[in-house]
């Protein structure tokens, strides 16, 4: 029989009071409830979150703000490629001095120098100046940092040691991606013809900077700056300029699908058929992220490269039903696809250069988006027949697929 403890007290000897002892709480079942299970997560990703849906909104917003007070489309459309383009310069910029600095010292800064250019070229736009001044301000203020990349290094930093965590939360990262790309165009359309011109770019200015705030507060999962190092830009690392050339023939999938399925719907459905995509890609990389087991990239293209057939397929029937399900089967290659690209840039990348790395995927990307944009609109005005510019997206998928065979990206990372 066990002796009872005691212990000493004012009026002499007495039994020690005994505690059960409690054991851990287990860790959920789901895997994204067990990524969030970890301290401190919930907050910066709320934080994310609010700065991540003003991405899909500051484009739409500004077409139509431009638009309305001159009322040219085509100026519209060239002062927002005049920041991508530009901003495709000074992201890898912004994001080598996050790796140098750290995410709450950059990130802060740069993202209200953003937002008070988006103000600035709103005002710009109410007083209508002249043309040049807009495209002034929207050059010298492209400082947007890579927000969606601040969060996958958090995610990089806490599972660095949990390969199927970090799978699932790069998951869960395509899948916001997804999901504010759909939800921030819609947004900021309703708000710049339910209000005024302006709502959309001022409400995501607020959003954008008050969602930054949050989530550099964070400082608990914020990664720690990485000793400098002599190696220069992460394109000189083995294998990632070939997976940069694979992400911009990706880029022109998207791109040009986005135009020639608009060109084809032409109508006011087109939004809801278009946004089938990523809703299906949305929902195929939240179950690729619950899945054990990987796919290699070049499988990954290789089923891409057949879904994307499904809406020139669907086309050829001239039912628009048939188009919207063959999109939505076409955007489930998807979010496999880029997140198994993200996942190679962040085992290919030093830890002191990957937000720099990824911001870099991040702008082959989005090159890739803007030449298939514009293939597809060159091929939309010059189809001998309707479904003509479906062949685009299928064409550079499977350029993709054979960049990616031939350079063996991925296969010693």
């Amino acid at each position: 029989m066990p002796q009872p403890d005691l212990t000493l007290t004012p009026a002499g000897p007495a039994l020690a009071p005994r505690y059960r002892d409690r054991a851990p709480r287990p860790l959920p079942a789901n895997p994204y409830l067990r990524l969030f299970s970890h301290p401190g997560t919930r907050a910066f990703t709320a934080g994310n979150l609010i700065a991540r849906l003003p991405v899909g909104m500051f484009g739409v917003s500004a077409v139509i703000m431009i638009a309305a007070a001159y009322g040219s489309y085509a100026l519209a459309g060239a002062v927002t490629a005049a920041n991508l383009a530009v901003g495709s310069v000074t992201g890898p910029l912004i994001a080598r001095l996050v790796d140098r600095y750290g995410q709450a010292r950059i990130a802060v800064p740069a993202t209200a120098y953003a937002v008070l250019g988006h103000l600035v070229l709103l005002l710009c736009v109410h007083e209508r100046v002249p043309v040049w001044a807009l495209f002034l301000t929207t050059a010298v203020t492209a400082t947007t940092p890579n927000t969606g990349g601040m969060s996958r290094a958090r995610w990089a930093h806490l599972f660095r040691d949990d390969p199927d965590a970090l799978h699932t939360a790069n998951a869960f990262e395509q899948a916001v991606d997804e999901l504010c790309y759909m939800i921030g165009p819609v947004l900021a359309a309703v708000l710049c013809s339910a209000l005024f011109p302006e709502a959309g770019t001022l409400t995501a200015a607020v959003l954008f900077l008050g969602g930054t705030l949050v989530f550099a507060a964070q400082r608990s999962t914020e990664p720690p700056v990485a000793p400098r190092t002599a190696a220069g830009s992460p394109l000189r690392v083995p294998g990632v300029a070939p997976l940069l050339a694979v992400f911009l023939a990706t880029g022109a999938v998207f791109g040009s699908m986005e135009v020639v399925a608009l060109a084809y719907v032409d109508g006011p459905v087109a939004g809801p058929v278009l946004a089938l995509q990523a809703a299906g890609s949305c929902a195929a990389g939240l179950l690729y992220g619950r899945a054990r087991r990987t796919a290699r990239l070049r499988t990954c293209l290789a089923a891409m490269t057949v879904v994307m057939a499904m809406p020139l397929l669907a086309a050829s029937t001239g039912s628009l039903l048939a188009l919207a399900a063959g999109l939505l089967v076409a955007g489930m290659a998807t979010a496999p696809t880029m997140l198994t690209g993200m996942a190679l840039i962040q085992r290919l990348t030093p830890t002191a250069q990957l937000n720099e790395g990824m911001t870099l995927t991040v702008t082959a990307l989005l090159a890739g988006i803007a030449t298939g944009s514009a293939t597809g609109g060159w091929a939309a005005d010059h189809a001998p027949f309707a479904s003509f510019g479906f062949l685009i997206p299928v064409t550079a998928a499977a350029l993709a697929l054979a960049l990616c065979t031939t350079t063996g990206v991925g296969r010693r990372a």
